[in-house]
């Protein structure tokens, strides 16, 4: 059956976003909210609340898909566990199910952009493409064969735990690893090293910026790039050789026809991407040396749109 409007929710570790979506992912109606500091109970009231407004607003749409960051076991519509929320062995389909009466489909939020991004953002045509998100962590999905790769129970493609560093910093949340690329190149990581470089450096427009907040955030490590800061733009380079270092293995593995990265630090634009591509030249082998890595298009609203397309291939029966 064709659907007009289907809705797509994306939790991450600080809001919700909701929206009602038509086929063409063009967004109808959004909605956000703060989801930060969250139990797991208040996380269902949070998802039930966020359907039922979207719904208020486009009645006819009982088809929901659901973003988590999270592993999930699809068939299920379980999620697992989290690194950045306190969600573990939930499960979310059931009792979104049970409290909107709609149809929910539950997937990890790093493959739901990667979905977006393949049918109506930047790898729009791929058959085989990768996604990293980056943002307080980093996710990402793998699409092979024109369609979402997710493991052999739905919890794969996890590729912010890659591991670029061995002996680098514990990550982040409940992840037990060392030196993956979300504690080396996600917009948290790129305010820890602004902060430690800012104390190293008190002269900086980074050290005057910390002297008056005591604390850096991604942003204004940022911004001071944007204003000619060498040791900002030396953050932002750092992590941009390590998100690099992640997309050489990526593109060694699958060769993907684009490389999609999106996320809100991509607001850094090519001086978090321009250090990326160079790794990828430097060091992939042929031919995936020359895999295109392009800033992802539909910004944040990605995921939400995702989860929306979720809900309308597998209600249509095209998953």
């Amino acid at each position: 059956m064709a659907l007009d409007r289907t809705v797509g929710l994306d939790l991450g570790g600080t809001k919700l976003a909701s929206g009602v979506v038509d086929p063409e992912g063009s967004v109808i109606w959004s909605d956000q909210v703060s989801s930060k500091g969250y139990s797991q109970e208040a996380v269902i009231d949070l998802l039930a609340d966020g359907i039922e407004r979207a719904r208020s607003e486009a009645p006819d749409a009982d088809h929901i898909g659901v973003g988590i960051p999270a592993t999930i076991d699809f068939a299920r519509g379980r999620a697992i566990s989290t690194v950045n929320l306190g969600l573990e062995d939930l499960p979310v389909r059931d009792l979104l199910e049970e409290r909107t009466g709609a149809t929910v489909w539950l997937d990890n939020d790093g493959n739901l952009a990667m979905l977006a991004e393949a049918v109506h953002g930047a790898a729009k045509g791929a058959r085989d493409a990768v996604t990293l998100t980056i943002g307080t962590g980093i996710g990402g999905g793998i699409w092979l064969d024109g369609k979402i790769y997710r493991g052999s129970t739905g919890a794969g493609a996890e590729l912010g735990h890659m591991v670029v560093d061995f002996d680098g910093p514990p990550c982040q949340g409940n992840c037990p690893g060392r030196g993956c690329v979300e504690t080396l190149a996600s917009g948290t990581a790129i305010a820890r090293e602004g902060s430690e470089a800012a104390l190293a450096n008190p002269d900086s427009v980074l050290g005057e910026m910390i002297g008056k907040s005591g604390e850096l955030t991604a942003e204004q490590v940022h911004r001071a790039a944007v204003e000619g800061d060498e040791v900002a733009i030396g953050v932002i380079e750092t992590a941009g050789r390590y998100l690099g270092a992640a997309l050489v293995s990526l593109v060694n593995l699958f060769e993907p026809e684009v490389v999609v990265v999106g996320g809100g630090a991509m607001a850094m634009g090519e001086l978090l991407l321009g250090p990326a591509r160079q790794e990828v030249r430097d060091r992939a082998l042929k031919p995936m040396r020359e895999t295109p890595v392009m800033p992802a298009v539909l910004g944040p609203d990605a995921g939400m749109i995702g989860a929306a397309t979720l809900a309308r291939i597998e209600a249509e029966g095209r998953g």
